[in-house]
């Protein structure tokens, strides 16, 4: 399953319930679950993101779907990378190579 790295910051509304944010993340993981996503993995970091999440997902939409439902409740933005791993990387290497 194609994987996804999001870089999360928090909003005013996330800071002023920073409480929570232990709470909100398990939401986020049933949230995504019902999706058909997978999160594996959430950090609090210390930079210029607040929290990065590592996500499984079947497809582009089903977890850009997931992160929207994350955003739309106010606490964080995200920013999205798709991630590849050693094996999908030697797939495009043999695409590209020919």
């Amino acid at each position: 399953m194609p994987t996804y790295v999001a870089l999360l910051n928090w909003t005013d509304q996330g800071v002023r319930n920073y409480k929570d944010t232990a709470k909100r993340s398990e939401a986020f993981r049933s949230a995504a679950h019902k999706l058909g996503a997978k999160l594996l993995s959430i950090y609090w970091t210390v930079g210029p993101y607040d929290l990065v999440a590592v996500v499984e997902a079947p497809d582009d939409e089903t977890a850009t779907a997931a992160l929207l439902q994350l955003g739309g409740v106010g606490n964080i933005r995200s920013t999205t990378l798709r991630a590849f791993g050693a094996e999908e990387m030697e797939g495009i290497i043999a695409k590209a190579t020919g």
